[in-house]
């Protein structure tokens, strides 16, 4: 009688999602890295790398859920580089209880952190046209870390008292057009590739770093942020006009 084997069959989605447990497995490394650092220069209690490594399996979690149904070799060279990038964010969002008691050199680590993230952003996008494995998992992957960044990066200027609690709002308006697409199901259809999209996640981004930077005024932060606010809430509102407009002509 043969023997039996619990091992999964290659190509099925269990050892698909084996093999992409094991890649995650791998960017342990470059998060324990990247917040062992910190917390060794920034002088951080003991409970911080816990605490990122914890944010560190819910996102693990995370992407498995994301993950495609037909069978998926791993995880490919962009999103690898994707996960390397979420070591930087993860070890960023496990600072944000430790907010207030930064400031001076800490706050340009954290603003150093924050630009090596945001400029590897635009090195997976590279690395997957360089090498054709563009898909529609890596780009929601990347774009879901993107906006957990924008949200970690406002809760730090909003922890650092640099200013008050409505600078999350300035990462708000994506998962506010994400829940409203939950209530009115034409706020789901796809929408075409805009140049201003990207160019406003851009300034989202430099908007909170600088504000973060503790050469900067709180007023001058204040306006900034303000002005990049409005800008972003009128790309969105082009778009749910475009989506609303399909709509009608789809029901009419």
């Amino acid at each position: 009688m043969p023997a039996t084997t619990s091992r999964a069959a290659p190509g099925s989605p269990a050892h698909r999602r084996g093999r992409v447990a094991a890649e995650l497995a791998v960017g342990l490394v470059p998060l324990l890295l990247a917040a062992a650092a910190t917390a060794r220069r920034l002088d951080l209690p003991r409970d911080y790398v816990p605490a990122a490594v914890a944010a560190y399996g819910l996102f693990a979690a995370a992407v498995q859920g994301l993950l495609p149904p037909q069978p998926w070799p791993g995880l490919g060279a962009a999103n690898r580089v994707t996960v390397g990038r979420a070591a930087l964010v993860l070890s960023l969002a496990a600072l944000v209880p430790h907010a207030q008691a930064l400031s001076g050199a800490g706050l340009w680590w954290i603003i150093g952190m924050a630009i090596a993230a945001l400029c590897l952003d635009g090195v997976d996008g590279l690395v997957a046209r360089r090498t054709g494995t563009g898909t529609a998992f890596g780009a929601r992957f990347d774009m879901e870390l993107d906006s957990f960044l924008m949200l970690v990066l406002a809760a730090l200027v909003w922890r650092t008292g640099k200013l008050d609690a409505w600078i999350l709002l300035l990462a708000a308006p994506r998962y506010l057009f994400v829940a409203a697409g939950r209530l009115l199901p034409w706020l789901r259809a796809p929408l075409p590739q805009r140049l201003r999209r990207k160019a406003g996640c851009v300034a989202q981004g430099v908007a909170l770093v600088v504000c973060l930077a503790p050469i900067v005024p709180a007023g001058l932060a204040a306006a900034g942020a303000a002005l990049t606010l409005a800008l972003l809430a009128g790309s969105f509102a082009v778009d749910v006009r475009w989506l609303f407009d399909r709509r009608r002509e789809g029901t009419g």
